[in-house]
């Protein structure tokens, strides 16, 4: 073994993984949204004054809040929004991609979120919304590798 998360596994962390794992092996559809909305009660609230025009994201019908903290070179998440499916959703990213460096963020695959099978109990907008939140997750891990937090700005 040599550590890396991302070389032994399917779509970027261990923690997708088992998540996408877990979504796609329970075959009823209301199973999978009922675990979504729980993990949307579980995710901590985020400080509003992180809330911030510069942290939303951009193309979620929902309001959708994400920021980023590099801790020892690893990605710490903090997320809100107003739509309960859509905060779930996001959790769900937390989760997977909490913890990992910015280069295994950005090599996430998005293949993930139709292996979840997800898009069964989504709208349209919000599985597109789904894919804009993971784009703004790794847009975020990138400005945090090149050193253009833009949280400071």
């Amino acid at each position: 073994m040599n550590g890396k998360e991302s070389s032994e596994s399917r779509y970027g962390s261990a923690s997708l993984d088992k998540l996408a794992e877990r979504l796609s092996g329970t075959p009823d559809p209301r199973k999978r949204y009922e675990y979504v909305l729980w993990l949307a009660k579980k995710l901590p609230d985020m400080p509003p004054e992180l809330q911030t025009d510069d942290r939303k994201v951009q193309g979620c019908v929902s309001q959708v809040f994400i920021d980023a903290q590099l801790d020892d070179g690893r990605v710490l998440w903090q997320g809100a929004s107003d739509a309960l499916i859509t905060k779930g959703l996001l959790a769900l990213l937390i989760q997977g991609l909490s913890g990992l460096t910015p280069q295994q963020v950005q090599a996430v695959d998005p293949a993930f979120i139709a292996a979840t099978g997800l898009q069964a109990s989504l709208t349209p907008s919000r599985a597109n919304g789904f894919l804009n939140i993971l784009r703004m997750m790794q847009a975020q891990a990138r400005q945090l590798e090149t050193g253009s937090d833009p949280s400071t700005s």
